[in-house]
């Protein structure tokens, strides 16, 4: 299973995913096709589906066009979403196969929009597993709750995608990676897992290079949104349960000096 992160936009993601055996390709919110189908063809890979996490147009905008440019195509997207171009409907729990050593399983991921999917790969190889998490996981940060509540944020994060096994991979949405960290160390100042990464990630950003993946086991150590099951992080905000500590923290960020960069989906 190859991953290939496709830079869009001021700071999208696209991926292709990759079944190395047959060629065969899922591309995760294509949002410029012509780019995506460029990096498809680098490595010799076709695109066969899409895989839409949600709505919004930075994320479904290429669909249409991408049907265009491959007649035929199917465009997978959520059930509870009106996402554009979408051809096949998936619900949690939707499995999806991907040339002959790839599955993808659909999960619900919703609160960011309603109908939002973080999709789920594994590989008959031994490797890794992957999950793409469009708005609704970041690495160290979460999605605004534009469609959602404070509880389906906890359980998209916390117990749909913190169930996921602690190797797995996390490729999200935007490159949002520093500012995060950024935002953490005024929540956990002494987090020293938080600044080591900071550190990494402006290395990366210099060198023009992704910040992805993480892994769900690294975002335990450094995503406060994921940490609000611990009473250390609760008593910051006075909180008596970890559904209003994660809304304080995603409150706080929303007002947060370092917000207004991209206030559209952070």
């Amino acid at each position: 299973m190859k991953i290939i992160p496709v830079a869009c936009l001021q700071d999208n993601y696209a991926y292709l995913i990759v079944d190395e055996s047959t060629k065969s390709a899922a591309a995760v919110d294509p949002v410029e096709p012509e780019k995506v189908l460029a990096a498809a063809g680098e490595v010799g890979a076709r695109v066969d589906f899409v895989l839409t996490t949600h709505h919004h147009w930075d994320h479904a905008g290429g669909n249409e066009k991408l049907t265009q440019l491959v007649p035929g195509i199917k465009v997978y997207g959520g059930s509870l979403d009106n996402v554009k171009g979408c051809t096949d409907q998936v619900e949690n729990g939707t499995k999806l196969s991907l040339g002959k050593d790839i599955g993808i399983l659909c999960l619900h991921t919703p609160c960011h929009t309603k109908g939002h999917i973080s999709y789920y790969a594994t590989s008959k190889e031994e490797e890794d597993p992957a999950v793409f998490t469009g708005d609704t996981l970041f690495i160290a940060g979460c999605g605004r709750f534009f469609e959602g509540t404070a509880e389906q944020m906890y359980q998209s994060l916390c117990v749909t995608l913190g169930s996921l096994p602690k190797p797995t991979r996390v490729y999200c949405g935007h490159e949002y990676t520093a500012k995060n960290l950024k935002f953490i160390l005024t929540i956990e100042p002494e987090n020293e897992k938080v600044k080591q990464k900071l550190e990494w990630a402006e290395k990366q950003w210099e060198a023009n290079q992704p910040t992805v993946p993480s892994t769900i086991g690294e975002e335990f150590e450094i995503n406060t949104f994921m940490r609000v099951d611990l009473p250390e992080i609760q008593a910051k905000f006075g909180a008596k349960s970890p559904v209003e500590a994660l809304g304080e923290v995603r409150k706080t960020k929303d007002n947060w000096k370092g917000e207004a960069f991209c206030r559209a989906t952070l």
